[in-house]
């Protein structure tokens, strides 16, 4: 068996259909999917298991809700392809997907990691896009600096529904981090990165769906910071003193990523000790003026931001 396709289930019954379709649609055959219910309280597993009825090369597998890093590491130990890819029930692929991952692998087979480009998607807005991954332009195949590409446009070169592991890269980092429900992904790819060749085909064979239920979803929220991938990359500090791309990525995404905690009053001022790390003198001058804006200006601008999003999301649906 050469891929195994794990596919995490929770509370995605109006998508799950479509995401299994596209697996089994692959041109490349030699595959097994593992889809693991995480205790869905709709019928999402009932689909799923209509969905597969018939194909001998899937299975699905209940458990009780235990949050989406275990479940992926669930599938994966259920699961015996030598090459390990990651959809998530709301996604979905291009039916080449699995025969360009399988090229790039014998291309590239040096590589801990493998990324596709992938498309964004958000019917609600009307919007789809292709993610702007940080490549220089004309980039088609090859290997990848993944710091710098990713602090180039802090668009994530590697995304869960578009990379594929070997196995033995997957088992020696411990899998999916348990505990960790904003960036889970992001902690295993840089583990992987800072210690392996990135291979990456600059094709968008993937889709990237933002039109889901948003309590659904982890991004967008305020987490405990012991949930947070921002809180929880200690264990790269010696990088981060040796390693200037490392260094550059980690403080853009920093600067970016914190501020919705830096103006929270519940988050502040674990925000501000992260903040503190930051090597400020290397941040554009956008960002700096940002932070030193007194605080009520900033959370009134937010106030403003958010009721602008409403009422074009009202205006969305009256044209609807």
């Amino acid at each position: 068996m050469k891929f195994s396709v794990i596919m995490p289930l929770y509370n995605k019954a109006p998508y799950v259909a479509k995401a299994i379709g596209s697996v089994l649609a692959q041109s490349f055959t030699d595959y097994e999917l593992i889809i693991v219910d995480d205790g869905s309280k709709d019928d999402s597993a009932d689909i799923a298991s209509k969905a597969i009825e018939g194909h001998k090369n899937c299975q699905l597998i209940r458990q009780e809700n235990a949050g989406v890093s275990m479940t992926r590491n669930k599938g994966v130990t259920a699961s015996q392809g030598v090459y390990l890819c990651f959809l998530d029930a709301d996604d979905w692929w291009e039916p080449t997907f699995l025969e360009e991952m399988w090229k790039l692998i014998a291309e590239f087979a040096d590589a801990g990691i493998y990324g596709t480009s992938y498309t964004i998607v958000n019917e609600t807005k009307r919007k789809t896009r292709i993610s702007p991954i940080g490549v220089e332009s004309g980039f088609e195949r090859g290997y990848i600096n993944y710091c710098q590409v990713y602090a180039k446009t802090l668009a994530m070169p590697l995304w869960t529904g578009a990379v594929c592991i070997p196995r033995n890269v997957f088992d020696e980092m411990k899998g999916f981090p348990e505990g960790v429900k904003l960036g889970e992904d992001f902690l295993l790819w840089i583990r992987i990165a800072l210690r392996y060749k990135v291979a990456f085909l600059n094709k968008p064979l993937a889709y990237y769906n933002q039109d889901v239920d948003a309590a659904n979803r982890g991004v967008g929220k305020l987490h405990d910071p012991q949930c947070h991938m921002l809180w929880n990359l200690g264990f790269l500090a010696e990088e981060e003193k040796n390693n200037s791309d490392y260094k550059e990525m980690v403080d853009k995404l920093r600067t970016y990523g914190l501020m919705p905690y830096y103006l929270s009053k519940e988050y502040h001022e674990a925000a501000c000790r992260e903040l503190e790390k930051v090597d400020w003198k290397f941040q554009p001058m956008k960002v700096r003026r940002k932070y030193q804006r007194p605080l009520m200006w900033l959370k009134f601008q937010l106030v403003l931001r958010n009721v602008g999003s409403k009422c074009k999301q009202k205006l969305v649906c009256l044209k609807n």
